[in-house]
C-alpha cells in the first residue's frame, strides 16, 4: 500500500470518526493529562466495554490520582470504584502492586519508555503504547485486536498476533500516523469494522480494503 493510500485512509477516518465516541483512554488523556490516569484506565479497559471503564476510572481516579493515594486506599474501596469492570477483584489488586512499584523504582513516576512499562506486572506492549503515546505524546503503535484485526484486513499487514502486527506497522506506517492510528481504528472497529459481519456496505475506506479473512458483512 503506498503513502498516499495510506494517507487517505487516516484522513477519511479522522473526519469519518467524529460522529462516534472517542475511545475511553483517550478521553482520559484529553481531560486528565495525566500518565498516571492512562495507566488506570488502560489497565480497568481490559476486556471491559468502554461506557464501563469510562465510570469505573472516573470513580477511582476521583478517591486517587497518584501512586501515592492509590495504595493507601484499602482493596475492598477500589474493588467497588471499578466494578463491574471486568476481573476487578484481580485488577484492583494489580494496580495496588504497580502503584507500590512505581513509588519503590520510579520515585510515584510513570515511566515513558516500552522497556521500563513492560516490566510491570500486567503491563504488556499495548497498555506500555498507550501509555507513551496518549499520556507523554512520545511516538508509538498502540495495536490491541482492533488495530490488528483492521491492518490485517484491510492487507497492509499480514501478522498472526498483534506484536507482530506492532511491528510490521513500524516498519510501513509513516510515523506521522503512529499516535493517531489507533485511535482511528479503535473507534471504526468498535462501531463498523467489527470483528463479525462488518458494515462493509457503509466503509468509508472500502475502496482500498481487501477484505482479508471477511466471509460475511453486511
Amino acid at each position: 500500500m503506498t503513502y498516499q493510500q495510506i494517507e487517505e485512509i487516516v484522513l477519511t477516518l479522522r473526519d469519518f470518526n467524529r460522529r462516534f465516541k472517542e475511545p475511553i483512554v483517550t478521553e482520559v488523556a484529553r481531560t486528565q493529562r495525566s500518565p498516571f490516569a492512562v495507566l488506570i484506565a488502560t489497565l480497568i479497559s481490559l476486556r471491559t466495554k468502554d461506557d464501563v471503564t469510562r465510570e469505573a476510572s472516573r470513580r477511582l481516579l476521583a478517591l486517587a490520582d497518584t501512586p501515592e493515594e492509590m495504595v493507601k486506599l484499602p482493596l475492598p474501596v477500589m474493588e467497588k470504584a471499578i466494578y463491574p469492570a471486568g476481573f476487578y477483584r484481580t485488577k484492583a489488586r494489580r494496580i495496588h502492586d504497580i502503584c507500590e512499584i512505581l513509588i519503590q523504582r520510579h520515585g510515584g513516576r510513570v515511566p515513558d519508555t516500552l522497556e521500563e512499562l513492560t516490566t510491570l506486572k500486567g503491563v504488556g506492549r499495548k497498555t506500555a503504547n498507550l501509555v507513551i503515546t496518549q499520556g507523554y505524546g512520545k511516538l508509538g503503535i498502540c495495536v490491541d485486536t482492533h488495530v490488528h484485526r483492521i491492518s490485517n484486513r484491510l492487507g497492509l499487514v499480514k501478522t498472526k498476533t498483534p506484536d507482530k502486527t506492532e511491528m510490521a506497522l513500524r516498519e510501513i506506517l509513516p510515523r506521522e500516523f503512529w499516535i493517531e492510528y489507533n485511535d482511528l481504528l479503535v473507534t471504526f472497529g468498535q462501531n463498523l469494522c467489527t470483528p463479525l459481519s462488518p458494515h462493509c456496505t457503509q466503509c468509508p475506506i472500502k475502496v482500498h480494503c481487501q477484505k482479508a479473512g471477511v466471509k460475511r458483512f453486511r
